[in-house]
């Protein structure tokens, strides 16, 4: 089977950026920042082309009821705040007070802090405190890789039916193909899992590190 994709030089990712929803200056700025403060987990963040596509998503699902699972420094979370609408909420876990604190401060100034429950903790955990029953029109998975089927496990029965769950990194850079740490196994297992999952039609997408998109049944 022959693919049509190509690989993104930086002059092509800069045009497809520029050409999708480019970022404005709040998305710009706390990119800067997230690479300057935290330059050895910079890589964490989603890429800006996610970002608007996370934003598209939510506003294309008519979701009111979202959930992220890694939060990290906001980026992600600020895109899916931002597709929305007025009474709409996104309940995030994270376990980090200090990454999530450089989140808070953008969340402010994007005028989003009122749409968003950051809740601190292993999420493993706390999603359990999520209500048992089918409500949740999007979820985003993000975070620690030896984690994702937990999460998967917690989400999938609270997602409405035609609800959909992303996850990122499915691609591990490639890795998935021939896994070289645990983590790699973990999603190479993980999206096993997810394709022979019959509570789910799922299909996975060549963005930045792999997406996943999952429409529940």
């Amino acid at each position: 089977m022959t693919t049509k994709s190509i690989p993104l030089t930086d002059e092509l990712h800069a045009y497809l950026v520029a050409h999708g929803a480019p970022p404005d200056e709040i998305i710009r700025d706390l990119a800067e920042e997230t690479r300057s403060v935290l330059p050895e987990h910079a890589t964490m963040q989603v890429a800006p082309e996610q970002a608007a596509f996370l934003t598209f998503l939510t506003r294309l699902l008519d979701a009111r009821h979202a959930v992220e699972v890694g939060t990290f420094t906001g980026l992600s979370s600020l895109a899916i705040a931002r597709g929305l609408p007025d009474g709409g909420r996104l309940t995030c876990f994270d376990i980090s007070e200090e990454f999530t604190g450089i989140a808070r401060r953008y969340w402010a100034r994007a005028g989003v802090q009122d749409r968003i429950d950051l809740r601190i903790g292993p999420a493993g955990d706390r999603l359990r405190e999520l209500p048992h029953e089918r409500y949740l029109d999007f979820a985003f998975i993000d975070a620690d890789k030896t984690g994702y089927p937990i999460y998967w496990a917690e989400l999938v029965p609270r997602m409405r039916p035609g609800g959909v769950i992303a996850v990122d990194n499915v691609l591990r850079g490639g890795r998935v193909i021939a896994p070289q740490n645990e983590a790699d196994r973990a999603i190479a297992a993980f999206n096993d899992e997810v394709l022979a999952d019959v509570r789910v039609d799922p299909v996975m997408l060549p963005v930045a590190d792999g997406l996943t998109l999952a429409r529940v049944r």
